[in-house]
């Protein structure tokens, strides 16, 4: 039971102030358990968010801690991926993502037999989910919702705590550790992280259920997570919304990625990742980026939502 309750102490952001510090001691049957989430070792980026959520940057944590922490908690995490054939995300994913803890990955195609076979370590598990063929990527990438929602009902929840979903066209180049792990997980978009907000490209057709006139930050939908219960439940607000678009003959701007943000609006995200956690390499460097966990291949993204 302690580190259950370790663990909620932790996602409590500590005040930025002159003399605030950095470390809580906290004392449970007479252990003495430090965390250390430093919110005054980055003073060049946001690190919290108005509703007292943590902004995760590189320096902010001691990576030790987290997977200790929630090998003691008994963690797992599903990960969830529409794939044929991408080798470079599996394999790099067994060297990066969540290497403390159970992982099973959860790869959804229409081709079976396309999954490559790979050398999983121990605890590492592969299922291989068919799903329906789409003619656009559009379609696949607004009814995976559907699909997650239903394996989290008939199998996840079984077996995982957390549940965290990726796009196929990224390579893992660093940890991507139990320090992500949350009730409620939403990434920071590389492109618009350190836009003003009138820049965010939000739905704004008001016919369509993703329509925002305003929202925190914009979010990108290549990596979302969260506990499976929370996880259930955006997915299926997701598909519902997307649903009554198609009813009405509406498309959101982005997709599912533009349901995402409002459901995030409305239902605040309890941890926040950085840029860190999936970068674009054609944006370039920034020196507030100091370390790359996760690439995106986009090599015509930003042209194409700026023509």
């Amino acid at each position: 039971q302690h580190t259950q309750l370790l663990l909620l102490v932790n996602c409590i952001p500590i005040k930025r102030g002159i003399n605030s510090p950095c470390t809580i001691s906290f004392f449970f049957f007479g252990i003495n358990f430090n965390f250390l989430l430093c919110f005054r070792s980055r003073n060049d980026v946001q690190t919290c968010t108005s509703w007292n959520a943590p902004i995760i940057w590189e320096g902010m944590f001691n990576p030790s801690h987290y997977d200790q922490i929630h090998r003691n908690k008994g963690s797992s995490v599903a990960l969830t991926v529409f794939a044929v054939g991408r080798l470079a995300f599996l394999n790099s994913s067994e060297q990066h993502f969540m290497s403390s803890l159970p992982v099973t990955y959860y790869v959804f195609t229409d081709s079976p037999e396309l999954v490559p076979n790979i050398n999983l370590a121990p605890n590492r598990h592969l299922k291989v989910i068919e799903v329906e063929r789409h003619t656009r990527w559009q379609d696949i990438s607004m009814m995976r919702m559907k699909a997650i929602s239903d394996v989290i009902e008939s199998d996840i929840r079984h077996h995982a705590t957390h549940v965290f979903c990726f796009d196929v066209d990224q390579v893992f180049t660093g940890r991507f550790g139990p320090e992500a792990l949350g009730d409620s997980v939403a990434l920071l978009h590389a492109h618009y992280y350190h836009l003003p907000r009138m820049l965010f490209t939000y739905d704004r057709n008001p016919k369509s259920k993703a329509f925002m006139k305003t929202g925190d930050f914009y979010y990108h939908a290549a990596v979302f997570g969260g506990s499976w219960k929370s996880m259930k439940a955006l997915t299926e607000a997701c598909y519902r919304s997307i649903i009554a678009d198609k009813e009405n003959e509406v498309e959101a701007l982005w997709h599912d990625e533009s349901h995402l943000n409002r459901y995030f609006w409305l239902h605040k995200p309890s941890r926040v990742l950085s840029p860190e956690y999936c970068w674009d390499t054609s944006i370039g460097y920034r020196s507030d980026i100091q370390v790359y966990r996760l690439l995106w291949a986009s090599k015509d993204y930003y042209n194409l939502r700026t023509s």
